[in-house]
């Protein structure tokens, strides 16, 4: 197995300085795995870019780095399977950037960019894949469909983008007791019926208190409010107008026999 011992140790400063650079400042649609102990294999995932027929698909390749590196370009290959011109069923890629346009200045950032760029425009004139050069040639509606039905079935997903600010999860925004009495959502908000329907007046100075304990068909609150349910209002109200007529009668009576007696 390849370690970093296979490489000098100026070119594994340079390397390490590299990597780091490209951990904290990506190329757009390019991410880079770090090995420490293994700077000769580079492994990089790439993002289909928009409008291609590569998009929504993310593609994983290797960069490895031989004992003479820089004076000798990497080798690269594609992991993930990929309908391209430019890119062999083993997943050897082929571009003038990693042989007869090789210059040792050149870093790992400029390769893995000119590799995704391969993916925006393909060089079917110096096609490893004959396919799907022939294909891109001649019809590329069918080249594109193919290279669609590949990115489907082998390359990775991206992961969803959330945006900042997002609503929390409603299994935590809201909380609801056995009484099915909201409590609080997320902005501690209370959610009851309105002091109105229940009688009790909204005023600043009407304190509602919690009631007390039941001792019959009807209480009281400590705040003196009455606590009458409403199935037996009606019967309440109906004993209460029995009540006033039987005091008026007998009063009327009393009246009557003071009058006899003058």
């Amino acid at each position: 197995m390849a370690t970093n011992e296979n490489l000098p140790p100026n070119v594994i400063k340079q390397l390490a300085k590299e990597l780091k650079n490209l951990d904290e400042t990506p190329p757009e649609g390019i991410k880079v795995g770090i090995n420490d102990d293994d700077f000769s294999t580079i492994f990089a995932d790439i993002e289909g870019p928009a409008g291609t027929p590569y998009e929504n698909g993310i593609f994983r390749m290797k960069l490895i780095l031989s004992h003479d590196f820089p004076h000798s370009p990497p080798k690269g290959y594609f992991l993930t399977k990929i309908f391209h011109p430019n890119i062999a069923t083993n997943g050897e890629i082929c571009v003038n950037t990693l042989k007869k346009d090789w210059n040792p200045s050149l870093g790992l950032r400029h390769v893995l960019l000119v590799v995704r760029c391969l993916l925006i425009e393909p060089f079917p004139e110096s096609a490893l894949n004959e396919q799907a050069g022939k294909m891109l040639l001649e019809n590329y509606e069918e080249y594109a469909r193919h290279a669609r039905l590949y990115t489907g079935i082998h390359a990775l997903k991206p992961k969803p983008k959330f945006k900042t600010g997002a609503i929390s999860e409603s299994t935590t925004a809201l909380n609801v007791d056995q009484t099915n009495k909201v409590v609080g959502d997320s902005a501690g908000i209370q959610l009851q019926p309105p002091l109105a329907s229940r009688g009790v007046a909204s005023g600043p100075e009407q304190a509602v208190a919690p009631p007390t304990e039941m001792a019959g068909p009807a209480a009281t609150t400590a705040a003196g409010v009455s606590m009458v349910p409403k199935k037996d209002a009606g019967v309440a109200v109906g004993l209460l107008t029995a009540k006033n007529l039987v005091a008026e009668k007998k009063k009327m009576d009393a009246r009557k026999k003071s009058l006899k007696r003058l």
